[in-house]
């Protein structure tokens, strides 16, 4: 079936999964959750696919062993793609975002020497501008108080610097609209419009060279 979004039948789940995370409430919801919630996360990433590889969908658990909070299902659907990219679904609306979310060490070394650099460093400065202004948030999961070891902290791009992760994030409050395939095409015009910020990341940072479980 094609995308149509998710209804309101879709948000009240999530609103009631909020007021009581238990697993009765689970049990009893379980049908609408794969029908009003699961179905159209998979019916949109089948549609993404060919351009922005395959989706998956986390698993609707929480990982509770390490967690003070001990409620036992997440409040969102949330899935990444294969090309990049992670979309998510709650009772709050629509996200989708894009770039490097956490970066192993030595990501992290090239990160700053493409920063510091007079060449690559302004370009990234003028990416990140230009998304902002068009409404798209620039962040990172962690930044350090202060500039990183061997870098000075009046550093003409010292906010860059900081940052121990670069994504690009947007967010979308619930309307009718979600009830729609505008949320296909929002997503779309998102991860498109972010295209070059992640082709910098891709360039300058790539992936890590550390051996697993580093």
């Amino acid at each position: 079936m094609a995308f149509r979004g998710w209804s309101s039948e879709s948000v009240a789940f999530f609103e009631g999964l909020e007021a009581d995370n238990s697993k009765p409430y689970w049990q009893a919801g379980k049908t609408d959750y794969d029908h009003l919630v699961r179905r159209p996360m998979e019916e949109l990433l089948g549609e993404l696919a060919e351009e922005f590889g395959e989706g998956k969908i986390f698993r609707p658990y929480r990982d509770v062993r390490f967690s003070r909070d001990k409620s036992p299902y997440k409040t969102n659907i949330a899935a990444t793609l294969g090309a990049g990219g992670y979309i998510t679904f709650s009772a709050d609306g629509l996200g989708v975002g894009n770039g490097y979310y956490m970066m192993a060490s030595d990501q992290l070394d090239r990160f700053r020497r493409s920063i510091d650099d007079n060449r690559t460093g302004p370009q990234l400065e003028k990416l990140v501008k230009t998304l902002e202004k068009s409404g798209i948030e620039v962040t990172a999961h962690e930044a350090l108080k202060t500039a990183p070891k061997g870098y000075p902290k009046d550093h003409p791009r010292i906010e860059l610097l900081r940052q121990k992760g670069l994504i690009a994030w947007q967010h979308w409050p619930v309307g009718s609209w979600l009830g729609t395939a505008q949320p296909k095409k929002r997503i779309v015009d998102f991860l498109h419009t972010v295209k070059p910020l992640c082709g910098w990341l891709d360039e300058q940072v790539g992936p890590t060279t550390e051996p697993s479980g580093h």
